[in-house]
């Protein structure tokens, strides 16, 4: 066993185990649709303030401005959007019993990866390897 897979459970994720990610995803899943609905909003303020000024944003010194607030909620609503699918997706793989199962090699996910990173879908071996490219 490696070092990365220390806490892994040779004999398996338990009920306990399967409630306590259970909780941990709806909590992020609840989360993250509070913070799109505050993102929602916030766009909706950018637009209407965008509306009460000068829309020329080449001569207009506080229209680069709001471009760049329009862009960065964007940006972040799109990151919420993602986050959302992939917690809906681990969500999945919990209820089909492959949570606890890296994507890549298919051998088991730290608990303590997946109490870190509850949407992720390596162990600790095959992400470092990823990101190495």
């Amino acid at each position: 066993m490696s070092p990365a897979d220390k806490d892994a459970r040779p004999s398996g994720p338990t009920a306990e185990d399967a409630a306590a990610a259970r909780e941990r995803l709806e909590t992020l899943r609840t989360t993250t649709v509070e913070r799109l609905a505050a993102l929602g909003r916030s766009f909706d303020e950018v637009v209407a303030a965008a509306t009460d000024t000068n829309v020329d944003d080449e001569h207009d010194p506080e229209g680069a401005t709001i471009g760049f607030e329009r862009a960065q909620v964007v940006a972040l609503r799109e990151h919420g959007e993602r986050t959302l699918r992939e917690i809906d997706a681990a969500r999945e793989r919990l209820e089909t019993g492959t949570y606890w199962r890296c994507t890549v090699c298919g051998g088991p996910i730290a608990p303590g990866r997946l109490a870190a990173r509850p949407t992720t879908t390596m162990c600790v071996r095959c992400a470092a390897a990823a990101a190495r490219g």
